[in-house]
């Protein structure tokens, strides 16, 4: 990690130069650690059963991660509260995971059997300090939450997905988030950008829906869109949906200004379309369209960065296709998703830290097929994948220029490599 320590920074580089944790099985070290914390922090901060305990191994995104029964969950309020679970955890080697907005696609991310779960359902303020210009915004928030809280200042924080480098329809301009961050692991500090309140429609844009005739073509625009716009006030993101085999897609248009300029967004607006839904909006109009945190489904991301070559896409597609047409009967929705990342978004956040860098179980044979598919889909050479969106086995980090300085930076933290030991997370460090 980089960047200015917290109070739960400190605490846990601290408690990584102490003797190894003992050897003891899973189930033991998780039981041992959560009677250490129930008695430095008390109930109802430590629970292994109830109402509150139920509800947060139950509101999960990804259903597979429902499966599990962690030993004990911790509600810190604060950073000292993190701080006395973390030097618990590691003084009996338990296994561990963190819960933010429980939002990841990731098997064995943010719950866990014999383990503790640290979940921040009780940090989730977002506060605006005019003398500073930040906005302070605790992990456990969910981004409408925040974006609804500054929204009638005329603010946004531009970002989603925070820990994974974070992404916007203002990132064109502004680039990744992570570089505007001024804290880590327990709360986050940002430099807010002025968007506008909800009643000032100053963007354009919605939704277009396609039949599966033009397929094709969408991909093919995307191509190109990504290939040859340079204009950082336009936006898009593509959904491919094959499931039912019968393919529709919906393609989501955006412009900082009282149209979609004819020459960024002609292809798609002449593909032939079922229906299409364009109008001023809002930034947190725009913010609030595509629909993303919906429980109720077991999840598998993977992700690929492709340059803009329509051949690129059109082969991607079919092996998508393919995967899903062989695993439909154990499949409830299958998207392709398309999220272009500028030139622009790289050139904004040179001056900032950027890791990533400039250019339960599922049905048997689902993963072994869809690692295949993320072997055939691979991304184009010398692409960074964007973590959010990548499957547990993708080793991500790898794909960073700035690999090596990231295993320097993870060895001065936890030169123990606890965390990498106790924890489901990213491969590769």
């Amino acid at each position: 990690m980089v960047g200015p320590q917290t109070e739960a920074a400190v605490a846990y580089e601290n408690s990584t130069r102490r003797d190894s944790p003992p050897d003891l099985d899973p189930a033991s070290a998780a039981s041992s650690a959560c009677a250490a914390i129930l008695l430095a922090l008390g109930s109802p901060v430590v629970q292994s059963s109830g109402p509150e305990y139920n509800a947060t191994t139950q509101d999960i995104w990804n259903l597979f991660n429902t499966l599990d029964q962690p030993t004990c969950i911790v509600y810190p309020r604060t950073g000292a509260d993190v701080q006395a679970a973390m030097a618990n955890i590691f003084q009996f080697g338990s296994h561990y995971v963190v819960q933010a907005g429980a939002h990841s696609a990731m098997v064995g991310y943010n719950s866990i059997t014999d383990g503790v779960l640290i979940s921040f359902a009780n940090m989730t303020s977002t506060t605006y300090n005019p003398q500073t210009g930040t906005v302070t915004v605790q992990p456990g928030v969910r981004w409408g939450d925040a974006m609804a809280a500054i929204e009638h200042l005329g603010f946004d924080v531009g970002t989603g997905l925070l820990l994974g480098g974070g992404i916007s329809y203002l990132a064109p301009l502004y680039g990744w988030a992570g570089p505007t961050v001024l804290g880590i692991v327990t709360r986050y500090e940002l430099f807010p950008v002025r968007t506008g309140t909800k009643e000032q429609k100053n963007w354009f844009g919605g939704s277009i829906t396609y039949p599966a005739s033009s397929s094709v073509a969408i991909l093919e625009a995307s191509a190109r869109y990504i290939r040859e716009n340079t204009d950082t006030k336009a936006g898009f993101i593509a959904l491919l949906n094959t499931i039912p085999s019968d393919v529709t897609a919906t393609v989501y248009l955006f412009y900082n200004g009282p149209s979609l300029p004819h020459s960024i967004f002609g292809d798609f607006l002449s593909i032939p379309n079922t229906s299409a839904s364009l109008s001023p909006l809002s930034y947190f109009d725009i913010s609030n369209l595509i629909p993303g945190n919906a429980r109720g489904n077991g999840q598998q991301f993977g992700a690929a960065s492709w340059v803009g070559d329509e051949a690129t896409f059109l082969s991607g597609y079919n092996h998508f296709f393919n995967f899903t047409e062989t695993f439909a009967a154990d499949l409830v929705g299958s998207d392709l998703i398309i999220s272009p990342i500028p030139q622009s978004q790289w050139n904004a956040t040179k001056t900032g830290a950027n890791a990533i860098g400039d250019p339960g179980v599922a049905p048997p044979g689902v993963q072994a097929g869809f690692e295949l598919l993320l072997e055939q889909a691979s991304s184009s050479p010398g692409l960074p994948l964007y973590i959010n969106e990548c499957d547990a086995s993708q080793n991500v980090f790898k794909t960073y220029p700035s690999f090596a300085a990231l295993q320097k930076t993870y060895a001065k933290y936890d030169p123990s490599r606890f965390n990498v030991e106790h924890t489901t997370g990213p491969i590769g460090l």
